[in-house]
């Protein structure tokens, strides 16, 4: 039985990449800053364990009770919506530290195990915000575009010790509690100068013709993580896979 470990379980992407694993009869370690045992189904194959993947330690803690892995996704993420003007450098800071610098330390963490076995998938969640530009979104965006380049350039390494490393590009997800998450770093964040612009962007955000579901980004990674033959790229979600259509165009 394969094992994958998951970050960012709490919620949204990260709690239906667990439960879709788990369904398919996988060992999943669903790992979350605080620990809650009430958001799946109690599994003889499931363990919910601690982790924060901007702490050293935090990290190293975690993958000595997790044991060998298979699979590590990185999907815990934060994001704000600001206009870089008004966005504190702290707030940066963090942001990057969680998004990009969390998904590096992790892929860090992992690759001596799975180079050892010449074998394992890193699978890392990114967005596709990425693949188009939009305002208020320039700091978020800058932190998942680095982990897209990161991720293809060290696919190619290590590719070389038989590992795999996959991106997962999710759409607009207005169904989970991402932007109930990024609202407390909002405050100031739009200046007036900004309003009519931001007006426009939330109106946007209302339209759910095209949207993505976690349930598109579960089975994108399950994609990345079992099949070979899967691209570098995995668009999720139909408005995810026309932004990459219109990309790659």
């Amino acid at each position: 039985m394969k094992t994958v470990l998951i970050t960012g379980c709490s919620s949204g992407f990260g709690l239906e990449i667990a439960s879709y694993f788990l369904q398919r009869d996988w060992q999943v370690i669903a790992t979350m800053r605080t620990p809650r045992s009430d958001l799946l189904p109690a599994s003889p194959n499931l363990r919910i364990l601690p982790l924060d993947v901007t702490s050293a330690a935090s990290i190293a803690a975690a993958l000595s009770q997790a044991g060998p892995i298979d699979v590590l996704v990185n999907n815990a993420g934060i994001g704000a919506l600001a206009a870089v003007e008004a966005q504190p450098m702290e707030q940066v800071r963090e942001i990057f530290e969680t998004n990009t610098l969390g998904s590096i330390a992790m892929t860090q963490a992992v690759i001596p195990q799975m180079r050892q076995r010449a074998a394992g998938v890193i699978v890392n969640v990114t967005s596709s915000v990425t693949l188009r530009s939009l305002p208020l979104l320039a700091v978020y965006t800058a932190s998942k575009a680095a982990v897209n380049a990161f991720t293809e350039s060290v696919a190619l390494e290590l590719a070389s010790v038989g590992v795999q490393a996959r991106l997962v590009l999710p759409g607009r997800a207005p169904h989970t509690r991402f932007a109930d998450n990024a609202r407390p770093r909002m405050e100031g964040a739009i200046p007036d100068a900004y309003g009519p612009l931001a007006a426009q962007v939330f109106s946007n955000f209302q339209d759910h013709g095209q949207i993505t579901h976690a349930s598109d980004v579960a089975q994108a990674v399950w994609e990345a993580a079992t099949d070979p033959a899967a691209p570098m790229r995995i668009a999720a979600g139909e408005d995810a896979r026309e932004w990459m259509r219109t990309a790659t165009a």
